[in-house]
């Protein structure tokens, strides 16, 4: 069969073409389905054997699932918290994961932080490489943060916007874990152990800067600080800048009460101490808690 012009209507011998003809759409209509709905094949009647089949399935995998859970829990501490755990693995890869400048940062307001409310702000002298705590603390500090145990130690050394006095603030990143810091802080709290001048953190001493003379004996006030959401324990020392020695050096809370007499006290080196660890360990639990936060 030849093929069909699909053209208009026929024309007859001697008689015009009632309108001009017109070609083929150059583009196809859009395709319009065969049926508007598809048809429905019969349904066999389920087997009664697969239909208990499919049953036991679906009891087995709601055992195991709940027992999953179950066994989960039973192993896990219920006393533990998740985001602790986040935060101890955050926080002890802190000393090289989080840039210096944001563990100390160059410098620091302590507004309402000085002697009566005194605003303050610090100037970072320099930064002490990071290291262990073997000849950075004294032996018998070292010994006490034993338990602990010590990953790495981080310390700056700032002064005050007067260059009359000098603070050393340190970081010690321990190994430990949650009950190991909790064990700790214990300890220092009942036994009063951040009093005692024996387990005073030592100064970093900076030289051609106001720290150049900062050491052991320049030492005037203190505090130490052990954290138990994070494996850090915080220290800071404070002392004059002239380098002057210090027979009398008091613990930060102290030399901070009203009746201090003694020359920490009047030259208001325990808010010193206090202030800067204060500041430094905020900043610490803000990175971390950033860092640990879980989108919702």
């Amino acid at each position: 069969m030849g093929a069909v012009e699909l053209g208009g209507p026929p024309v007859r011998p001697g008689t015009a073409a009632p309108y001009p003809y017109r070609p083929p759409h150059t583009h196809p209509p859009a395709e319009t389905p065969a049926e508007t709905t598809a048809r429905l094949r019969p349904v066999r009647t389920r087997h009664p054997f697969r239909t208990a089949a499919a049953a036991v399935c679906v009891v087995l995998g709601l055992g195991l699932i709940g027992g999953a859970a179950t066994g989960s829990w039973l192993i896990s501490d219920s006393s533990a918290d998740p985001a602790a755990h986040s935060a101890y693995t955050v926080g002890r890869e802190a000393w090289h994961s989080i840039p210096v400048d944001t563990l100390f940062p160059r410098t620091l307001k302590g507004d309402g932080a000085g002697p009566g409310g005194a605003d303050r702000v610090w100037t970072r002298i320099a930064v002490a490489p990071d290291s262990g705590c073997t000849g950075a603390l004294d032996p018998l500090l070292l010994k006490t943060l034993r338990p602990a145990g010590c990953a790495r130690l981080l310390r700056a050394t700032y002064t005050d916007a007067t260059s009359s006095s000098v603070t050393t603030v340190g970081l010690v990143f321990t190994e430990g874990d949650t009950d190991a810091m909790r064990a700790l802080g214990s300890r220092y709290a009942g036994e009063h152990l951040d009093a005692r001048t024996d387990l005073m953190p030592r100064a970093y001493a900076v030289k051609n800067s106001p720290a150049a003379g900062f050491g052991d004996r320049q030492r005037a006030s203190w505090t130490v600080h052990v954290l138990t959401e994070v494996p850090v324990v915080v220290f800071a020392v404070s002392g004059f800048a002239d380098g002057r020695k210090v027979a009398d050096p008091q613990p930060a809370e102290k030399a901070m009460a009203l009746n201090a007499t003694t020359a920490a006290a009047q030259a208001g080196l325990g808010h010193e101490a206090k202030g800067v660890a204060d500041r430094v360990e905020r900043g610490l639990r803000r990175t971390v808690a950033d860092l640990t936060e879980k989108p919702e």
